[in-house]
């Protein structure tokens, strides 16, 4: 337990294990939205002179089918991007930058997909085993 070796089973694991844990809950986000795409639509901020429902869709897109890739390993460091481009905006614009309250939640979101993306989806993936 006090050692600072690892296997590349272990890590392996760990990766699919955060991959599955952060990419489901993620999914759960972007299916709310999905679901009620109208009400998402209706109630997202124009950014960059886009509407609401091209926001909407930018922000389900990332949430919910770039969080599947992730989940399964697909294109994986490609599908990080869109997610953490969405956090940084929810934690900044949204949450004021409040690191803790309402804040917590994408800061989360956002270490662990920027962390996905820095070591990869690792050899328990779909990208792994295509050979990427």
């Amino acid at each position: 337990m006090l050692s600072t070796r690892y296997s590349a089973g272990a890590f392996n694991t760990a990766l699919l294990l955060i991959r599955i844990v952060f990419g489901a809950l993620m999914m759960n986000h972007g299916y709310g939205k999905l679901i009620a795409f109208s009400k998402t639509a209706a109630n997202m901020p124009h950014i960059f002179g886009m509407s609401g429902t091209i926001v909407a869709a930018l922000v389900i897109f990332a949430e919910f089918f770039c969080a599947l890739f992730v989940l399964i390993g697909l294109f994986t460091r490609y599908a990080c991007i869109p997610i953490i481009i969405v956090m940084c905006y929810a934690f900044f614009m949204i949450n004021k930058g409040a690191f803790f309250g309402n804040g917590e939640l994408p800061v989360l979101f956002l270490t662990a997909f920027f962390s996905i993306l820095l070591v990869g989806p690792g050899k328990i993936s779909v990208d792994s085993m295509i050979g990427k």
